[in-house]
């Protein structure tokens, strides 16, 4: 049985934090949103007012549930407004040096009980809550953006994260109608540790000569709702190349992410300039090819010795969509995931994969592990094993022309004997 949670307070306005308030305040919660810098905060609210309204407007509730839903939200500048609050989530900015330092102000500020969340989609929840004096009660929740929108929650267990502490998360995710799924603590959790899978493939057929409108084409026809290229341009090229600079653990590879970061280097981070991997015209979202992206990732590749490659539209998809089940696999065997249908959750609703096609891992099922396993092993062969290393429960299926779900069946059984 979890907490009880009726006042809730997010730290940190931005566009994350104020997506996060707006779902707050329009399923009943007394939402306090705070942020140190009292611009931030009145942009913050402003864009609160205007999303709530808007959805009035388009008729998702009436301008009365409107209204009230604005009049739940204060806003503060001081961590001391965290006080009351039975639930505090955190979404400020993406480096583990300033939220150890926020939640250290939170365990000083918060009541005995209170819930503390964060909100990062990456890093380490038990080196934030090793902040604190009471880490059985920090949790993360890992929000999607836009959070008013996007249905899933990655609700992160830390090594002392108390059971109620979870139970509590799950149920304010389903008051805030989304799906909650609870994942395991390492980097980037199920959803990004993933997805740094298949963004690699991608950026390594950038250098071996594969155009970035390719690639999001070929994906889009796969069924992806959006291609790797044009999804970075969307949240930010910065925002990938600031986690970069906070992780030890990159592989010995001066090709990882080399287009992305350069990308960032040369001042070109996305829509919200106007140029990332393609380029925008002001005020539009449309994408058009760069003929300085083409110039910038040819010079990268001559730099790196990378040689342009034939690659067939079948390779494409097989790289990228392989690499996020070889992964799955290893996150099922480390039980990062409890089971492949909580990876397909995440995928599906977070990340855009084709939910006829079930999710990565479903989809690896009906297309048979075996060949699955097979095409591994092929670009072991072909590319090296830095990156292609069967996960060893995906060999074991394969091998047995076994399938994700019998293998949690299996599970089930034995946990329940």
């Amino acid at each position: 049985m979890g907490r009880k949670v009726q006042r809730v307070c997010v730290v940190g306005a931005g566009t994350m934090g104020a997506g996060i308030a707006v779902s707050l305040a329009t399923t009943g919660f007394d939402t306090t949103l705070v942020d140190t810098n009292e611009t931030q905060v009145a942009a913050g609210l402003a864009g609160l007012r205007s999303t709530i309204e808007a959805a009035a407007v388009k008729g998702r509730m009436t301008t009365g549930e409107a209204a009230a839903a604005i009049a739940r939200v204060s806003p503060a500048t001081d961590l001391a407004a965290a006080r009351d609050a039975d639930l505090v989530i955190e979404a400020v900015f993406e480096s583990m040096g300033v939220k150890r330092e926020v939640f250290g102000r939170l365990d000083a500020e918060c009541r005995p009980g209170a819930v503390l969340a964060t909100n990062t989609s990456t890093l380490d929840v038990d080196a934030i809550a090793a902040a604190t004096a009471r880490p059985a009660d920090v949790i993360g929740m890992h929000f999607f953006s836009p959070a008013h929108v996007m249905r899933l929650v990655e609700i992160v267990r830390g090594r002392r994260t108390a059971p109620d502490v979870i139970a509590t998360a799950l149920d304010v995710t389903q008051r805030l109608m989304k799906h909650g799924v609870v994942v395991g603590n390492c980097f980037g959790f199920v959803g990004n540790r993933m997805l740094y899978c298949y963004g690699r493939e991608n950026q390594l057929m950038l250098l071996e000569g594969v155009a970035p409108m390719r690639i999001d084409r070929v994906l889009r026809e796969f069924g992806m709702a959006m291609g790797p290229n044009a999804v970075g341009d969307l949240a930010g090229l910065d925002v990938g190349y600031r986690v970069r600079r906070e992780r030890t653990d990159l592989p010995d590879d001066p090709r990882y992410y080399r287009v992305a970061d350069a990308l960032v280097e040369a001042g070109r981070l996305g829509q919200k300039n106007g140029k990332g991997v393609f380029r925008y015209a002001p005020g539009s979202r449309e994408a058009f090819e760069d003929p300085e992206v083409d110039a910038l990732i040819e010079a990268e590749a001559r730099r790196l010795g990378v040689p342009k490659r034939e690659i067939a539209d079948t390779e494409i998809v097989e790289r990228c969509i392989v690499a996020l089940v070889n992964e799955g696999a290893r996150i099922l065997e480390e039980g990062i995931a409890d089971s492949p249908a909580d990876i397909d959750t995440i995928w599906c609703n977070g990340y855009g994969f084709p939910r006829a096609r079930g999710g990565p891992m479903a989809h690896a099922d009906s297309e048979g592990l075996d060949r699955v396993l097979e095409l591994v092993t092929r670009f072991e062969r072909d590319f090296g094993p830095r990156y292609w290393q069967p996960a060893p429960l995906l060999g074991a299926l394969g091998a047995e022309k076994g399938t994700f779900s019998i293998w949690q069946s299996r599970r089930e059984r034995a946990r329940s004997a």
